[in-house]
């Protein structure tokens, strides 16, 4: 019989081994420590707020929950001017992170070169502060007779921004624009470093081929840089604009009563005033709104910019 006569060799069989019971729980306890603090710091404490924002009594009676949901309706008639306040000083400063940022992280991406490390340092470097003594050396730069204060003067800016209502008197601290630059400030490397990190990412060489094609530097940022970092954009300005909405330091300290936000109330509702559940329902509200724009905003920004 020859070679080519040869009965076929058997098939082998691919011996395919199930995963033990305990490796496919690993994931499952890797992820264990972190749905445990969720639920201790995050998941209880609002079902406790939510819990606080329906109730009626006072401290010395003591609170019990009537499921009285008019508190909430109370709350937004008598605040909110506050709550548009709040989303305006966040949206405006969220724009000026975005003016500011977006140069910024360019440079940095594109043309730092050696001295990127440096830069970045210089970007984070704030955060070594604490957030209260950041909010008040704004004070003193701001303060009357200052040197900020004298240019802006000697440049008519005041004279702009007073018939817009954001300065009075020839003055920017105890005024809206004074909280604004508070807010920009605090915030501005939450705009940076996601910039920074979308804008790295894109190959240098597409920009080459742009100008091959003989597109001009406008037209490359337009049709090429822009679209491409706008995953930056969107979580910068998330990243920014949440925050900025409930704080309440810059408007404390650089505002005046004319200026609170609704994180001011809500401070005071909480600490001063003792009313827990108009606090707990500003603080729903002011949730609500936040998820609702944040919402919007991605769907219209598109989102698969978050992948």
């Amino acid at each position: 019989m020859s070679v080519t006569d040869a009965p076929p060799a058997p098939p082998v069989k691919a011996v395919i081994r199930k995963p033990s019971t305990r490796r496919r729980l690993v994931p499952y306890w890797l992820l264990l420590p972190g749905i445990l603090w969720l639920l201790v710091f995050f998941a209880l404490p609002m079902v406790y707020q939510a819990s606080t924002s329906v109730q009626t009594g006072s401290l010395e009676k003591g609170f019990e929950v009537t499921w009285h949901f008019r508190t909430y309706w109370d709350a937004l008639a008598d605040y909110y001017p506050q709550f548009v306040r709040s989303l305006l000083y966040a949206g405006t400063a969220t724009l000026l992170c975005l003016l500011l940022g977006y140069p910024l992280a360019y440079l940095i991406a594109f043309k730092a070169g050696r001295w990127r490390n440096l830069v970045l340092v210089l970007v984070v470097a704030p955060f070594f502060t604490s957030f209260l003594i950041r909010t008040l050396a704004w004070k003193t730069i701001l303060a009357d007779g200052g040197a900020v204060v004298d240019v802006l003067h000697t440049l008519h800016v005041l004279d702009v921004t007073a018939w817009l209502g954001w300065t009075e008197n020839n003055r920017v601290l105890a005024t809206p624009m004074a909280v604004v630059c508070g807010l920009t400030y605090n915030f501005l490397p939450f705009m940076i470093l996601p910039l920074y990190t979308s804008l790295e990412r894109i190959d240098g060489r597409l920009h080459e081929a742009a100008g091959d094609l003989y597109a001009t530097p406008a037209t490359t940022f337009r049709k090429v840089t822009l679209p491409l970092s706008m995953p930056g954009v969107v979580s910068g300005t998330l990243l920014t604009f949440i925050p900025a909405s409930g704080d309440y330091v810059n408007a404390e300290l650089l505002g005046s009563t004319d200026t609170k936000m609704v994180g001011s109330v809500i401070q005071s509702q909480f600490l001063r005033v003792l009313d827990y559940p108009t606090a707990a329902a500003l603080s729903f509200i002011l949730m609500a709104v936040v998820l609702l724009l944040v919402t919007v905003y991605i769907r219209r920004s598109g989102t698969e910019d978050l992948v």
